[in-house]
């Protein structure tokens, strides 16, 4: 991927969520919501705070996160469907 996110911005790519429910039932496209937890492909060197200092990010690339439901902005890259959101907008890393 030839992008690379500027300031404290992340790129995030959406993990999808499970097609069944844990009783089978098998959801259609339709009724599916966005899944708001992903993978972040590439992240931005971090933002300046008030001194000029670059203060890097608490996340990096590879890190699964979960975000809120109108986050980001979504972009194609590289035929890859992909969002890019400020640093602020993930509520938190999930460990494995």
């Amino acid at each position: 991927m030839n992008f690379r996110p500027l300031h404290d911005r992340v790129v995030v790519r959406r993990i999808e969520a499970e097609e069944k429910t844990k009783g089978g039932i098998i959801i259609p496209d339709t009724a599916k919501e966005k899944p708001q937890e992903g993978e972040v492909v590439a992240v931005g060197p971090g933002a300046r705070d008030e001194t000029g200092k670059v203060q890097p990010l608490d996340v990096k690339a590879g890190d699964r996160v979960l975000f809120g439901k109108w986050s980001g902005t979504e972009v194609r890259i590289d035929g890859q469907d992909l969002l890019i959101m400020k640093e602020s907008d993930i509520m938190g890393v999930v460990s494995a």
